[in-house]
């Protein structure tokens, strides 16, 4: 079942690249008590991804924060490795938190899991965001397969 506004964030925990290594990050200490944009992409260093949806996340993190956002996370099934390499590459760093569902058990629980075998991807995230207050699912827009519009930083500033 897909999680929906109002609907509590399941306790998962994600991976983040520090410079001593992989760190555990549980949801309930990422989410709770704090007002979170979360999106999710169906793959680091993938075409949208790269190109426009973790960039407008970064070039818009000082407006959405202005708007209340405590912290903004990337997410995707990928391993930390990947992700912190991707978040250095992208000018992330002290902007967007590059968190790595490397096994898609965030996006499972969530029901938010999208088949991209065909593309030899495997199992992997929907291309979404979320607005999540102290672990609560205020906003979600999730994308038609192959879109971009709903979950980006743009739209999501018109909703805060």
């Amino acid at each position: 079942m897909t999680i929906n506004s109002g609907d509590r964030i399941p306790a998962t925990t994600f991976k983040k690249m520090t410079d001593d290594g992989p760190v555990d990050v549980a949801s309930d200490a990422l989410f709770g008590g704090r007002t979170v944009a979360l999106f999710s992409v169906p793959g680091a260093f993938t075409p949208t991804c790269s190109a426009k949806h973790l960039p407008g996340f970064v070039d818009k993190a000082d407006a959405l924060k202005a708007k209340g956002i405590d912290e903004i996370v990337c997410t995707a099934v990928n391993d930390a490795f990947v992700m912190g390499a991707w978040g250095k590459s992208a000018g992330a760093d002290g902007k967007v938190s590059m968190l790595a569902d490397g096994n898609g058990d965030f996006v499972r629980a969530i029901g938010l899991e999208m088949d991209g075998r065909g593309a030899g991807l495997g199992m992997r995230g929907q291309r979404f965001s979320m607005i999540v207050r102290d672990g609560v699912v205020t906003t979600l827009n999730v994308e038609a397969p192959r879109d971009y519009n709903v979950s980006s930083a743009e739209h999501m500033l018109g909703q805060l």
